[in-house]
């Protein structure tokens, strides 16, 4: 379900009274592709069956990380897409350039990052660590990127 910030943070006390863990994994999931669908999936099998909520760059996010021809999809496509996966229980759209406020608002069990991170390297790592959580590296190898499929794309068009 694609929702506010607020449903999610209900969602994620719903699943703390049912004893459940909560995970939040975050990006831009332009061009959705299977390292989207493996990373998103070893997020949830995390959680052990409990909530992962999802975190969806804004357009504006995106262009002011990726350059000026990003996002290829808008952001309520790409939410829409993530939403459509089994794995994903909520997800939340985010403008900010880190997922610093989703964090601070959801306080996740698990912060859950791809395979293009070290735990070391997570930016939000020491925040997630003082809220009472974990960061966690999960997915496959980082074989696969937007960037890299767009690269691909252009050669054959």
């Amino acid at each position: 379900m694609i929702c506010s910030l607020a449903e999610a943070v209900q969602a994620r006390e719903e699943a703390r009274a049912r004893g459940a863990l909560c995970a939040l994994a975050n990006g831009a999931f332009d061009l959705l592709h299977v390292g989207h669908v493996r990373y998103l999936r070893a997020a949830k099998e995390l959680t052990a069956g409990g909530l992962l909520v999802v975190g969806v760059n804004s357009d504006a996010s995106v262009r002011a990380s990726k350059g000026p021809r990003r996002p290829v999809m808008p952001e309520r496509e790409r939410a829409e897409i993530v939403d459509a996966l089994r794995w994903v229980d909520r997800v939340v759209l985010f403008a900010e350039p880190t997922a610093e406020a989703l964090l601070k608002a959801l306080r996740p069990d698990l912060h859950v990052k791809g395979t293009d991170y070290t735990e070391d390297g997570v930016p939000e790592r020491e925040l997630v660590a003082a809220l009472g959580g974990r960061t966690v590296i999960a997915g496959d190898p980082k074989d696969h990127s937007t960037s890299d499929l767009l690269a691909r794309l252009r050669g054959i068009l």
